[in-house]
C-alpha cells in the first residue's frame, strides 16, 4: 500500500453491498478502474515493471515524462480511479502480458477456486500474473480480494527482507570478489612472467634448432659436391670400380700369398729338424729307429700338400670349415664339393679338374658324383682317397694318408 493511501478512510475502499453484489454474480471480468482503490497501488507495482510503467505513461501523456519512478508510480495509481487514457494502456498491457494466467483463472467457478489458484502461484514462486488475476476474476468477491491484498503486502514484505539479505550477501560477494580478482591479478601477472620466460626459452631452441639446420644443409651441401667430384672422378677414369675391385682381390691374394710363404718356411725348418733328428737317431734301437723314420716320413708328407689344392667331396655341411682349417693349416688349398646335394655335376667336373689331390666321403654323397670321382681319378692318375665316415677325425686320417700318397 502506498503512503499517499494510509490516510484515507476504509469506507472508500469498499463499494456498496449491492454493488458487490452485482460484481460478483456478473461473469465479466472486472477492469482496473473497476477495483477497489486499494488494490491500484499493489498491482501497479508488483505487475508492471517500472520500464514497462514509464513506457506506458509516456504513451498516454503523448511525450516524455520528467517525473521519478516514485511520482511515476503515484501519477499512474491516481489515473487508476477512473476510465481514462492512461487506465485503458494500463489494463490492456495488464491482460497482454499475463493473457496465460488469466486462461488457466478462467475455469474456475467459485471464489475457493480462485483462492486455490492463488495460493499454487504462491507455492510455485510466480504471484504477479495470479495477482491480477485473483483480483479482476467474475468470482473474487471483496473478501478474496482482501485476503489476497493482505496475503501480497506480506509476500512483499518477506520480499523486502530478503532483498536486505540479498543485498548484504551481495555486498559480502562483492568484497570476496575484489580479494579474488586481486589473487586473479597477481597470478595472471605470474602467468605474464612465466609466459615471457618461456618465450624466451623457445627463443634461444629456436636458434639452437636454426643453426642446427643451417649446419645439417652446409653437411649435406658438401655431401652433395663430395658425391659429385667423386661421380666425375669415377666418369673420368673408366672401370674404376672394376679396377678397385680387381686391386682389392690383388690385395687379397697377396696377403693369403704371404701367409702360405710364411707356413711354407716353417714346414720347411720343420722338416730340416726332423732331418737332423733322423740323421741324429742312425745309431738308435730298430723300434726307435722305424718311430722316428715314420714321424720323418708323415713331415715329409705333409710337405708335399703345400700349394696343392685339395678337393673335398661330400662331409657334413656343418664340418666343412673344420674341413678347411686342417687343410690350410697343411699349406694346400681347400676345395669343397657336397657330393650332389646342392652342387650339380658340371661344378663337381671343374672342380676335379682344378684338383690335385681328392678325399671322397662315400657316406654322403651321391652315386653319380661317387662314380664320377672314381673315373676321373682313374683316367687322369690323380691321387684319391675314399673316407667313409664323413666326420672331422677321417677327414684328418683321410689328409695324412693322400700326404703320403702325394710323397
Amino acid at each position: 500500500m502506498c503512503d499517499h493511501d494510509a490516510k484515507k478512510p476504509l469506507a472508500r475502499f469498499f463499494p456498496p453491498e449491492g454493488e458487490a453484489a452485482s460484481r460478483t454474480s456478473s461473469s465479466r471480468r472486472q477492469r482496473l478502474w473497476e477495483l477497489p482503490a486499494n488494490t491500484h497501488c499493489p498491482v501497479i507495482g508488483v505487475c508492471l515493471p517500472l520500464g514497462v510503467l514509464r513506457k506506458l505513461v509516456n504513451k498516454g501523456v503523448r511525450g516524455q515524462a520528467l517525473a521519478d519512478d516514485y511520482e511515476i508510480h503515484v501519477g499512474a495509481v491516481a489515473e487508476c480511479a477512473n476510465r481514462n487514457r492512461i487506465s485503458n494502456l494500463l489494463q490492456d498491457a495488464l491482460d497482454q502480458r499475463y493473457a496465460l494466467v488469466l486462461l488457466r483463472f478462467k475455469d474456475a467457478r467459485s471464489g475457493e477456486a480462485v483462492m486455490q489458484l492463488w495460493r499454487q502461484a504462491i507455492a510455485q514462486g510466480d504471484v504477479a500474473g495470479a495477482f491480477w488475476a485473483a483480483l479482476t476474476h467474475p468470482r473474487s468477491d471483496f473478501l478474496v480480494q482482501d485476503t489476497v491484498l493482505r496475503e501480497m503486502h506480506m509476500i512483499q514484505h518477506q520480499a523486502g527482507a530478503t532483498t536486505r539479505i540479498d543485498h548484504a550477501r551481495y555486498l559480502e560477494l562483492q568484497e570476496e570478489n575484489a580479494a579474488l580478482a586481486a589473487e586473479l591479478a597477481q597470478s595472471q601477472q605470474r602467468h605474464v612472467r612465466t609466459l615471457a620466460d618461456k618465450a624466451r626459452e623457445l627463443e634461444q631452441v629456436q636458434a639452437q634448432l636454426m643453426a642446427a639446420r643451417a649446419e645439417l644443409v652446409a653437411r649435406e651441401s658438401r655431401l652433395a659436391f663430395l658425391q659429385a667430384d667423386m661421380a666425375e672422378l669415377s666418369a673420368s677414369v673408366p672401370e674404376l670400380e672394376a679396377r678397385t675391385r680387381l686391386k682389392q682381390k690383388l690385395d687379397d691374394a697377396g696377403q693369403r700369398l704371404n701367409a702360405r710363404d710364411l707356413q711354407l718356411a716353417q714346414l720347411r725348418q720343420q722338416l730340416a729338424a726332423s732331418t737332423r733328428q733322423l740323421d741324429a737317431l742312425q745309431a738308435a734301437r730298430p723300434a726307435d729307429v722305424m718311430v722316428c723314420e715314420e714321424d720323418a716320413a708323415e713331415a715329409i708328407a705333409a710337405a708335399q700338400l703345400v700349394d696343392k689344392t685339395l678337393l673335398c667331396v661330400g662331409g657334413r655341411s656343418a664340418s666343412v670349415a673344420s674341413y678347411r682349417c686342417m687343410t690350410e693349416e697343411a699349406g694346400a688349398r681347400f676345395a669343397h664339393h657336397d657330393g650332389g646335394q646342392e652342387h650339380g655335376a658340371d661344378l663337381l667336373d671343374a672342380n676335379l679338374a682344378a684338383a690335385d689331390l681328392v678325399i671322397c666321403q662315400t657316406g654322403c654323397i651321391s652315386h653319380n658324383a661317387y662314380w664320377r670321382v672314381k673315373e676321373h681319378c682313374k683316367r687322369t692318375g690323380k691321387q684319391c682317397v675314399f673316407v667313409e665316415n664323413p666326420s672331422s677325425t677321417s677327414f684328418s686320417r683321410g689328409l695324412r694318408q693322400i700326404a703320403i700318397l702325394a710323397a
